[in-house]
């Protein structure tokens, strides 16, 4: 029987950034994952993380499987594919299909990095082809280039739902609603923020009372719900639909955690089923770790750390590092999990409804409702400002923890400090030179360059924008507002692309400038 110093379950984030962990160390690791290619959820991410620089913020997510993957090659870890592992039994035996036969291997630690699985919600023609989770529809989009659909509605507005309708729009489908049975918008506003500026209506406490079709969708009701749950006659609407798509959460896959004997628990706050751990993610059976997903349903960005904490662990475990290098390791990696759960969102908040921001700014209810903050309260926010020539606007309205624009800044103009879920301001004393590299950075989206008077009556908007085609210079459309209207002609007068935008383009079109401080999105003139 083939032995291990470690035997990892899952190429995912936490299993791969455990396995580069453990390696580092000395430790014979090897990774078996059922798919066909490894990476897990990071290869279907095309957006730009959160955070700072030690959780990989501003880099998309599958550039960070791509580099996680070239460092685990080049430590020796062994990752086999197409490799379902069927059970976990005492002395740390584990049993694991490959291709058409079973193999028996043995590890002195086994890291459990299953991930999790996309909830279903049922209605009245929920089987039909054509109702899919968002996690399917991501992997159609960016892994095998196909459209999910032409017309798609989303339900449900957190994070997961909200950057794939944004994905959905960038393969070239038309996004007719989100809706989502909570009062609120669940996600980062600033993910909402950038699907609401592209057309798309919000419709919170509203769901799918059915949907319509004999062999595949042709359409979908939603109706409001009130605080019961239920279905408020007269409140129905239809929309012609080919592809419903639901992004109603996640549960943690833990069936093997059970099976090796993991005390478990069912933790709302964790989304499910999950193995108890301590603060190294090391479960009740000694040498046995769970991080990822599914021992709590969480960022990528926090599987990362997890897994590199629990091979740190069992490194020290094996005696690879002395018990002084592990608490040194995992304390830094710990701060920096400590980061990414702190701010509106973080684990401890959720369910909670939260009515100002850390420095006491009222939070938007425009934004928590329709998905974008009214014209009448963006000005109380501190990156909002107002001065001659160009600037910065930043419209970033809730504690997340992200920082790049601090650092993207070559002028320091954009102020956020040692606390990362500060809300960023400007710095008055120092002068913008529209280089562009904060609004490239903004992993939502959410900073624009203004000239609000350039002299001739007209104001110059600098958007970042990521669709195709790519407008050009001297194209001639409208501007949108925050809610997606039409508001005004626009002409195009400058379009950058730069490596080290990565793939971020900065438009800038010119407006009147009584609408500088509203248009928010160009869309070219429809040609008939």
């Amino acid at each position: 029987m083939k032995r291990y110093d470690m035997i990892v379950v899952g190429a995912g984030p936490a299993g791969l950034s455990a396995a580069i962990e453990a390696a580092k160390k000395g430790m014979h690791v090897v990774v078996y994952d059922e798919n066909a290619k490894p990476g897990g959820q990071l290869f279907k991410q095309i957006h730009k993380f959160f955070g700072s620089k030690e959780h990989k913020a501003k880099i998309r997510g599958f550039h960070i499987g791509e580099e996680l993957l070239a460092e685990a090659a080049e430590l020796g870890v062994e990752v086999v594919l197409n490799a379902i592992v069927i059970g976990i039994f005492p002395e740390k035996e584990v049993t694991v299909k490959v291709e058409d036969h079973v193999i028996h291997v043995k590890g002195d630690t086994i890291l459990i990095a299953t991930g999790a699985s996309e909830n279903m919600v049922t209605f009245p023609g929920w089987t039909l082809p054509g109702v899919i989770g968002a996690g399917a529809a991501q992997t159609m989009m960016n892994l095998h280039g196909t459209l999910p659909g032409k017309r798609v509605l989303m339900l449900g507005s957190g994070n997961v739902g909200l950057v794939v309708s944004f994905q959905l729009m960038q393969a070239g489908c038309e996004v007719v609603a989100v809706a989502d049975a909570a009062p609120r918008v669940g996600g980062y506003g600033v993910h909402a923020a950038k699907v609401a500026r592209c057309g798309v209506p919000f419709y919170l406490s509203h769901t799918i009372i059915s949907a319509d079709g004999e062999d595949c969708v042709t359409g979908v009701t939603i109706g409001e719900v009130d605080k019961n749950w239920q279905i408020i006659s007269g409140t129905e609407k239809h929309f012609d639909v080919d592809t419903i798509c639901l992004a109603v959460g996640l549960s943690p896959m833990s069936k093997l955690c059970d099976m090796a004997g993991c005390a478990m628990e069912d933790n709302p706050a964790k989304a499910g089923f999950v193995p108890t751990v301590n603060e190294y993610g090391e479960t009740s059976v000694p040498g046995i770790y769970a991080a990822g997903d599914v021992s709590g349903i969480e960022e990528a960005s926090s599987a990362m750390i997890e897994g590199r904490i629990a091979g740190i662990a069992a490194a020290a475990r094996l005696g690879f590092i002395s018990e002084e290098t592990c608490k040194e390791e995992a304390a830094k990696q710990e701060a920096a999990l400590e980061g990414l759960r702190q701010g509106m969102f973080a684990p401890g908040m959720r369910g909670k409804q939260i009515t100002e921001t850390e420095e006491g700014v009222e939070i938007s209810q425009n934004l928590l409702k329709h998905g974008f903050v009214a014209e009448e309260e963006i000005e109380r926010f501190p990156g909002v400002t107002h001065s001659a020539g160009v600037h910065p606007v930043i419209e970033c309205t809730q504690n997340i923890p992200c920082n790049p624009c601090q650092d993207a800044c070559p002028k320091h103009c954009i102020r956020i400090g040692s606390n990362i879920t500060a809300l960023p301001s400007i710095d008055p004393e120092k002068k913008c030179i529209g280089c562009g590299m904060c609004v490239a950075s903004c992993s939502g989206q959410a900073i624009f360059l203004v000239n609000e008077d350039c002299g001739d009556g007209t104001a110059e908007v600098t958007l970042p924008y990521e669709f195709l085609p790519l407008p050009q210079k001297g194209d001639k459309g409208v501007a949108l507002n925050r809610k997606g209207e039409k508001i005004c002609a626009a002409e195009v007068v400058h379009v950058r692309s730069a490596k080290a935008f990565d793939h971020t383009n900065l438009l800038t079109m010119k407006v009147p400038k009584e609408y500088a401080m509203k248009a928010r999105f160009f869309r070219e003139e429809e040609t008939a």
